[in-house]
């Protein structure tokens, strides 16, 4: 039985997403920071560890969801772009409130953090923690920050770009319950 002939399509896969191991990167680096900057008994931390697990388990429903349902596969990329965007502001809110620099998105430090995550992309053979690759555990808060608001930007970026896909792909082939009914048309049609 080829793909197309599938009732229910392969799925999943979300681990090869790239948005998803970019979240997975923040949601770690947000455990990180938070450990680091955040009181341990702060709301702020919860939510900021929350938004950043929500990214990550979002994108994994979402494509667990998608050999019966589009609909909540393209939901639930949304909902995770959402809490990604959560996240963002609680990182540009530490920085305002304790009067650090945010860093203009073409300043060279971000690029300097836009280089290693494409470095990062294309070079897997490098020897640098892959616990921590950005060095959160390390780095000044401004810096630690910024490089996460880096990270979920990017992140974010990518899940835009697959929701547009996700869209894409909806209008020209249709969910589940259209697929349902072309192949009992088919099988119908085969008697």
């Amino acid at each position: 039985m080829t793909r197309e002939d599938k009732l229910i399509p392969s799925y999943g896969g979300y681990r090869k997403l790239r948005s998803f191991q970019y979240a997975q990167q923040v949601y770690d680096a947000t455990v990180i920071f938070c450990d680091r900057f955040i009181e341990k008994n702060s709301r702020t931390r919860d939510q900021m560890i929350q938004a950043a697990r929500s990214g990550v388990q979002n994108i994994a429903e979402g494509s667990m969801a998608s050999a019966t349902s589009k609909k909540s596969e393209l939901k639930l990329t949304g909902v995770a772009r959402a809490s990604l965007e959560e996240l963002l502001l609680d990182y540009e809110d530490f920085l305002r409130q304790r009067r650090l620099r945010l860093w203009a998105k073409d300043s060279p430090e971000a690029l300097a953090v836009r280089r290693k995550y494409q470095s990062d992309r294309s070079d897997k053979s490098d020897s640098s923690d892959r616990s921590d690759p950005y060095q959160i555990l390390s780095a000044p808060a401004e810096v630690a920050a910024n490089t996460l608001i880096c990270l979920v930007n990017q992140a974010s970026f990518l899940l835009g770009r697959q929701l547009q896909r996700l869209e894409q792909g909806f209008l020209n082939e249709g969910g589940f319950t259209e697929r349902l009914y072309r192949m009992r048309q088919d099988h119908r049609g085969k008697r």
